[in-house]
């Protein structure tokens, strides 16, 4: 009786967050791989597979009583391989692969994905926060491509496309998953790889002046950091080309930044997210910085941060990882009650969700927003 009582107390309660069938998007019966928002979340879901993959993991659950792989097979996907990490074990990604059959194989089908790598963000539990928490800081630094977690990734995804280069293949991720799934997606466009992302409340680094009430403080704000990096970013230039004239050319960043102009992220975020709302002024300045007639200072402005042009030699050749030509930006506007909700990946496959989207193109030679 006491053994049973024990064993009572240490059983966790399982979140219904976890289980498909009580919080999962059980209206997509049948996905229109034509339809935006049906594809956001199928993203959203696979995203959230990997989640419960590590929680499964952790508080032991195997089949035929985990609950990671409704979250796949719903949608008519199945795992074929997990990326574990090698610093604490966990589970951080994973790679699916799209069953066709007569039964899914509609008019709509040809816009389905043939495999799809997602990674999950932070777990703030004892098993994972340590790692997690690192990782977020290397991210905040700018050097989350020195990590094992990241240079996994890469050779995933390199993998994948080494024996399926004509496949369509998609990057998904969220939070740190997200930052690690825009890094790999910026490196395979560099290596002329087609990938499309769905990126869910990315990290943008910089000061959080979206909370900022007044929209004429917040556009000053943004204005004079866009002149001073601008100007800052000139001087660095300068340095630059008096150093290459003595070593190998090695390529200027705006020459790196404008070869990322063709890819289109989704990138979706939630203004009471401190984290990646960002993305919305960095996006709307430019507009704003065009309309007044300053588009060749933001054009400068937009592919530099201020932490890595006050960096060293070496740190500051290092592209920002949060910054992106190009992007398909999805905002949520519905209230969000607190932080934890505004950043959680179940926004995004809510069947009630309201929100806006935009296209934003930066062109090389003509800063332009559509």
């Amino acid at each position: 009786m006491e053994d049973m009582k024990q064993r009572k107390k240490e059983e966790k309660p399982t979140s219904s967050r976890q289980i498909f069938c009580l919080s999962g998007p059980l209206h997509l019966t049948s996905v229109d791989w034509n339809n935006f928002h049906d594809r956001r979340s199928v993203a959203a879901s696979l995203v959230q597979g990997v989640y419960i993959l590590e929680r499964d993991r952790q508080e032991n659950r195997t089949d035929p009583v985990a609950h990671a792989p409704p979250w796949w097979e719903f949608f008519n996907f199945q795992l074929v391989h997990i990326l574990v990490d090698d610093v604490d074990n966990s589970i951080f990604g994973a790679i699916y692969e799209f069953k066709f059959s007569n039964f899914n194989h509609n008019h709509s089908a040809q816009k389905s994905p043939h495999y799809v790598v997602a990674f999950r963000g932070t777990i703030n539990k004892s098993n994972t926060r340590s790692r997690d928490l690192k990782l977020d800081f290397l991210c905040v630094r700018n050097r989350l491509h020195e990590s094992s977690r990241f240079q996994q990734a890469m050779q995933a995804v390199e993998s994948i496309f080494a024996v399926a280069e004509n496949s369509r293949i998609w990057l998904t991720g969220h939070s740190l998953g997200s930052a690690i799934s825009l890094l790999v997606g910026k490196n395979m466009t560099k290596m002329g790889y087609n990938v499309e992302a769905y990126l869910f409340n990315p990290p943008f680094l910089s000061a959080p002046v979206e909370g900022i009430k007044s929209e004429k403080l917040k556009h000053g704000i943004r204005f004079t950091s866009s002149v001073v990096k601008a100007g800052l970013a000139a001087a660095v230039k300068g340095l630059n080309h008096n150093h290459n004239k003595h070593n190998n050319h090695r390529p200027e960043k705006d020459e790196s930044f404008s070869s990322l102009s063709g890819w289109k992220p989704y990138l979706f975020v939630n203004p009471a997210d401190l984290i990646s709302s960002g993305y919305i002024g960095y996006f709307e300045h430019r507009k704003k910085m065009e309309e007044i007639g300053a588009g060749k200072i933001e054009k400068i402005a937009t592919q530099n941060s201020m932490g890595s042009l006050l960096s060293s030699s070496e740190q500051r050749d290092i592209e920002p990882l949060h910054l992106i030509p190009s992007a398909y930006l999805t905002i949520n506007m519905r209230h969000s009650p607190n932080f934890k909700h505004a950043h959680g990946i179940h926004q995004w496959w809510d069947p009630s969700f309201f929100g806006l989207s935009e296209l934003h193109e930066y062109n090389p030679y003509v800063l332009c927003t559509g």
